[in-house]
């Protein structure tokens, strides 16, 4: 799996941030601040991907004592975490989201914010961005759009319609038509509600070697880091793939299935028809989830299930043969 990845080559850099200007981009946003220092801001950490000159936002707690923190602001909105830090530069803010937005909007030009300008060649049909890198031997279809940055390796096919940005695409992957790969995530607040309102994507997607999308299926870039799909997975039509997720090698997944955000799936899943994954849970390896299941939380390893909420197939049929008998 990727350990890391140019940002710039798809968001291009808007402006350097110097910690002293955090006061006039967070405005009314800021509630405390902690051992602050001079350092320039050029980039958006997560934990799972420390970047140097950077900024972090935490709203939970966490054992971060591994974690490397120099010439990093970390920013959150919960008091407990602003109090354990001693040493380090640290904000407390009202809202962690709006604050996100501030920063990521001001740092990258970005397609849900100020777009930078973007040249494109038109290819049979398709535009194709002057920067992004596709293996010669790649076949493209018609009406396709490929953006800024995409790297595509070799022996790949794109079919019609297809969009694809934000996005690294390995070699011998087929992608079907009218699909869109690299689009922005569904985050927004509740209690703000609307077009404008969006939260800035400023991560990608990363596919593998071998892996097969069927058509008008849509995949999510992630956050801040990616969303990926491992090698040899084969995802039939209509199926969407949530920001943030992470779906392991050798992935068989039927149609109109959905997989929300920041879910984590081993290897070897097999997973019916509509099926679909609520937010955040982990799948372990050698999964398999019969057709029409809801699965609402974590699922061991080497398990089969089955129903909504998603049970141990063998418990499931039990309980439909006494639904069916009265008892």
């Amino acid at each position: 799996m990727l350990d890391s990845f140019d940002r710039t080559k798809f968001f291009p850099l808007k402006n350097i941030i110097n910690t002293s200007d955090i006061n006039n981009i967070l405005e009314l946003q800021i509630l405390n601040i902690k051992n602050d220092k001079n350092f320039n801001i050029k980039e958006i950490s997560s934990l799972n991907m420390i970047r140097d000159n950077s900024v972090i936002f935490l709203d939970k707690k966490l054992d971060l004592n591994n974690v490397n923190f120099n010439n990093i602001l970390i920013v959150t909105n919960k008091e407990e975490i602003f109090l354990d830090f001693e040493n380090h530069f640290i904000i407390l803010i009202k809202d962690i989201n709006e604050s996100f937005n501030f920063i990521c909007n001001h740092l990258f030009f970005h397609e849900d914010g100020e777009n930078s300008n973007e040249e494109f060649e038109l290819n049979n049909g398709s535009f194709i961005s002057k920067e992004a890198k596709i293996d010669p031997s790649t076949i493209i279809g018609k009406n396709c759009f490929i953006g800024r940055g995409v790297q595509i390796g070799s022996n790949t096919k794109i079919k019609n319609n297809v969009v694809i940005k934000n996005s690294i695409i390995g070699s011998n992957v087929i992608i079907s038509d009218n699909s869109t790969i690299g689009s922005t995530g569904f985050g927004f607040s509740l209690s703000n509600m609307g077009a404008q309102n969006i939260y800035p994507h400023i991560g990608i997607v990363l596919i593998e070697d071998n892996v097969r999308i069927g058509s008008n299926c849509t995949i999510d870039r992630g956050k801040i880091d990616y969303t990926f799909i491992g090698k040899n997975s084969m995802l039939d039509n209509q199926i969407h793939i949530a920001h943030n997720v992470i779906i392991n090698s050798n992935a068989c997944i039927a149609a109109q299935s959905g997989i929300s955000g920041s879910v984590v799936i081993g290897n070897n899943l097999i997973a019916g028809g509509q099926t679909g994954f609520a937010g955040h849970i982990t799948i372990g390896d050698n999964v398999v989830v019969a057709a029409k299941s809801g699965v609402t939380k974590n699922i061991n390893s080497k398990s089969s299930v089955a129903g909504y909420p998603a049970t141990d197939i063998n418990k499931w049929k039990r309980n439909v043969v006494k639904q069916r008998k009265g008892l």
